[in-house]
C-alpha cells in the first residue's frame, strides 16, 4: 500500500540507492577476500568493515522503502571492478564513492527543494556517511602512496581504524 503523499521521485532516489549500496557490499567483500589473498590482512579487515558500514546503509533504505509501502528491489547491480594493487582497488572505490556522494546530493536537493523535510534530513544522514567515506579513501590512497612494497598500513588518524583497534583489543 503505497503512501497517498509519497514523491516518486524519492523512490526513485530510493531504488537507485538500493542498487549502488548492494553493489558496494558485493564490491568491498570481493575486494576484501582479494587483499587476503594477497597476505594484506589489515586492509582486507577495513574492506570487510566497510561491508558491513554499506550493508547497513542497505538496510535503512529497505526500512525506509517499506515505510512507504513499497517493496525493495535493486535493479541492478554494478560489475566490479578490480586491481592489481591496493592503490588500483582504492582508486576504484572512489570513483564508486563520488557517484554515492553525489546521488545522495541529489537526493537532499530534490527534498529540500520540495519541502520534504523528513526524507531530506534521511538523504543528508547517508551523504554524510558517503562524503566522510570518500574522504577517509582519498586519505588511505594519498599514504599509500608514501609507501613502497609490502608496507601498506592502514591510516591511524581514522575514526574506521580506531574503530576495528577497539573490536581487536575485545
Amino acid at each position: 500500500m503505497l503512501a497517498a503523499h509519497t514523491d516518486q521521485r524519492v523512490l526513485g532516489y530510493l531504488g537507485r540507492a538500493l542498487s549502488l549500496e548492494l553493489s558496494a557490499v558485493q564490491l568491498y567483500s570481493t575486494q576484501a577476500r582479494l587483499l587476503s589473498t594477497w597476505g594484506l590482512a589489515e586492509p582486507a579487515e577495513r574492506m570487510q568493515a566497510e561491508v558491513q558500514e554499506e550493508l547497513g546503509h542497505a538496510n535503512r533504505i529497505i526500512e525506509r522503502m517499506l515505510a512507504f509501502g513499497v517493496a525493495p528491489g535493486a535493479s541492478q547491480l554494478r560489475p566490479v571492478k578490480l586491481g592489481r594493487s591496493l592503490a588500483e582497488l582504492l582508486e576504484n572505490n572512489l570513483l564508486f564513492e563520488r557517484e554515492l556522494v553525489g546521488l545522495y546530493r541529489d537526493a537532499t536537493t530534490h527534498c529540500a527543494r520540495a519541502g520534504q523535510h523528513d526524507d531530506r534530513l534521511f538523504f543528508e544522514s547517508l551523504l554524510n556517511d558517503e562524503q566522510t567515506h570518500h574522504d577517509e579513501l582519498m586519505k588511505w590512497l594519498e599514504e599509500l602512496k608514501g609507501h613502497t612494497g609490502s608496507d601498506l598500513t592502514l591510516p591511524s588518524g581514522t575514526s574506521r581504524t580506531r574503530h576495528l583497534r577497539r573490536e581487536r583489543r575485545s
